[in-house]
């Protein structure tokens, strides 16, 4: 990405060691390393800090990697990302909806063609967090709202990371209820079909 040349070039028109520059923008030098051999990227924060410190425009110093990072995100990836997730919704779907016919029916061989699909669930789950990870999804939304003059303030930018760890117990639980009304449901409906 043009990120680390960017940084190596300026860094080097200031005269500034990694630790020097490390020090006005409040990361370790490891981080400033990190950035210059293209191992991470700088979050949104970072950023407006180098182009202070380096006196250029935040659009002068990502506009490539902006670019780049679209068309990464837009190109064959993104689309197996999307599929992914529709792979992944259509399974926990038939995970809410088929246990209780599947034991009913197959009895002990109905659980093991549960926890098949159960495996492959999770399979599809891990894959489409594999993606979300490795395009930095949320560093990405940042810097285009940030582009386009949508930037989040700092008290908005916290309360969205605070509401993450416990939007996802919620929802887990509610994914839980859900799955034990339709199994009730369905054990209600098998019971009174057979008796």
């Amino acid at each position: 990405m043009e990120i680390a040349n960017q940084i190596k070039r300026l860094r080097a028109e200031k005269g500034m060691s990694q630790d020097e520059l490390a020090e006005k923008i409040f990361v370790s030098r490891q981080t400033v390393s990190n950035w210059e051999n293209e191992k991470t990227y700088p979050d949104i924060k970072s950023l407006l800090l180098l182009s202070e410190v380096f006196g250029t425009s935040l659009d002068a110093l990502i506009k490539g990697d902006l670019n780049e990072m679209k068309k990464q995100i837009d190109g064959q990836e993104y689309a197996k990302f999307v599929r992914d997730g529709y792979i992944l919704t259509v399974l926990f779907i038939i995970m809410l909806l088929t246990p209780i016919p599947l034991a009913h029916f197959l009895g002990l061989w109905g659980m093991a063609v549960f926890l098949v699909i159960a495996a492959i669930t999770m399979f599809f789950a891990a894959r489409v967090e594999k993606y979300k990870k490795k395009y930095d999804i949320h560093t990405f939304k940042e810097i285009s709202a940030f582009m386009e003059g949508k930037s989040l303030s700092e008290i908005e930018k916290a309360r969205e990371e605070g509401k993450r760890p416990y939007q996802k117990i919620l929802l887990a639980i509610q994914a839980a209820l859900i799955a034990l009304i339709v199994c009730a449901l369905m054990y209600l409906l098998f019971s009174a079909l057979s008796g």
